[in-house]
Parts: structure tokens; sequence; C-alpha cells
């Protein structure tokens, strides 16, 4: 799990959704990438070489030249560090990953699968605790943003464009 650099959404093909990650990686420069199985069914977790935070801006133009590509895959996000998931050690996450000015616009999101623990509300207001900068739901900067998948716990700095979205492409 902590090798994953990058989490993909699919709805319902796992072998389609990996044959295309591994396409769409192949044509970015990495064939070697690492595609597996999460503990969570409609989550794959991807190992690449590739700048994650920079995958979305290509795969967009991607998906200009053939939005066809994109037929088994939904979301793909990138992971910055990864963590066990109880409050403690993903607060000791966001501290290392959270780059955030004071004057800066930013907001956090929170996806738990696998996770009865805590309720998002509570991970939320424990986690901004300390952040500096100005929340803004609406048009922020830089996203925190936190997947939870049962024990572990994925934390991301993003900005807006870091998410690449065949749903809701070409419109993002």
């Amino acid at each position: 799990m902590f090798q994953f650099n990058l989490l993909v959404t699919y709805s319902y093909d796992f072998l389609g959704a990996r044959r295309e990650i591994r396409k769409a990686l192949k044509s970015l420069g990495d064939d070697s990438a690492l595609v597996r199985r999460t503990l969570v069914k409609g989550i794959i977790g991807v190992a690449t070489s590739l700048d994650s935070h920079e995958i979305a801006t290509n795969l967009r133009k991607l998906a200009v030249e053939d939005p066809h590509d994109f037929y088994y895959t939904q979301r793909w996000i990138p992971i910055d560090i990864w963590t066990s998931s109880d409050i403690p050690n993903m607060k000791e996450g966001v501290k290392k990953a959270a780059k955030i000015g004071t004057n800066e616009r930013w907001m956090m999101v929170v996806e738990k699968r696998r996770y009865e623990t805590h309720h998002t509300a509570e991970i939320i207001r424990d986690l901004a605790e300390g952040i500096e900068g100005l929340v803004d739901l609406k048009n922020p900067e830089k996203i925190l943003r936190i997947d939870i998948l049962g024990p572990y716990a994925g934390i991301s700095q993003l900005r807006p464009e870091d998410i690449f979205s065949s749903v809701r492409f070409p419109s993002e």
C-alpha cells in the first residue's frame, strides 16, 4: 500500500481499468508502473516513476486526442504520503504534506472507505488544527486531501488541476 503514489478509481471492470492505466502511463513514459488492487473495491493503487501531480495535465492532453481512452477509469488522484489511519499518525502526515501559507486559500477533502473509527467532521477538525491560511471551500488554491482506505491513509496537497477526472472531462 505504501508504495502507491497514485490512486485510480474505476466503476466495474478491474482488468479493463488496469489495461487502461498501463496504456496511459506507457504513453506518458512509464512502461513499468506497478498497478494493483487495493483492499477497497473500485480503487487501484499505482506506483509510477512519473510525477503523480503532473499526470493529470498529461492525461487531459491524451483525452483531447482520444476521449475513448478513458472508458474504465474515473479519477486519478496523486498521493504524497502514506500513514496509518489513526488521528495522531494522520496529523503527522498532514504536517509533512501541508505547505500552506498564511494568505493562501485552501480546503480539506476527506474520502473514507472501509473506515468507521471517526466521523469525517471529526477528522477534518483534528487534522486542520494548526494549518494557517484561509479556508475557502469554493475556490481554493490548495486542497489537502486525505484518502482513507481502512487502516491506511494517503495524504496529498494538491492544486485543483492535479486530479484528472474522466467523468467531468472535458468541462473540468
